[in-house]
């Protein structure tokens, strides 16, 4: 993103038609996760629809962290915890679930770990970007934007002090 101004912004409709659309995707291509594991924070609320959607109860949550602000990251992804219980994995199709593809860093580090344990994973996105390192197996839709998301437009909610937007 060059000076800030232009925008991917995903509503909650959008984000609710994006999830279905990958939903349908991977049951299209005849595969059947085992498991979701959805890479927190932003691949929660994906994790959790591609779940549902697919009627597959067994969901985890890997803590990864690598983006601190805009454009502005880490050196490498770190896990934190809480752990997720890799040897649980063992030979599962394992579905990984984030909301973007930007380096890809963070995704491929998500997916070598789930290889070490699972029988087959896979990966799907919002969004995927042209400099990813990684190529999910399914995306909604390809941007080299920043995005916003619906879950974090809005700064944290904070005591005694609602946003002016909601009142």
């Amino acid at each position: 993103m060059a000076d800030g101004s232009e925008r991917e912004v995903l509503t909650w409709q959008g984000y609710g038609d994006a999830s279905r659309e990958l939903a349908q995707m991977v049951v299209d291509s005849g595969w059947e996760p085992d498991v979701v594991v959805a890479v927190a924070r932003g691949g929660l609320p994906l994790g959790g629809a591609m779940s549902y959607a697919l009627g597959t109860k067994g969901v985890g949550t890997l803590n990864v962290e690598f983006y601190t602000g805009i454009d502005e990251r880490l050196e490498a992804p770190v896990v934190l915890p809480p752990l997720l219980d890799t040897d649980a994995m063992a030979g599962l199709k394992v579905l990984i679930a984030d909301d973007v593809a930007d380096t890809g860093e963070t995704l491929a580090l998500v997916k070598s770990l789930m290889e070490q344990h699972a029988a087959e994973v896979r990966t799907v996105t919002l969004f995927a970007k042209s400099r990813s390192i990684i190529e999910p197996d399914y995306i909604w839709k390809r941007t080299d934007l920043w995005i916003t998301f619906p879950w974090s437009a809005l700064p944290p909610v904070t005591p005694h002090k609602p946003h002016p937007e909601l009142g």
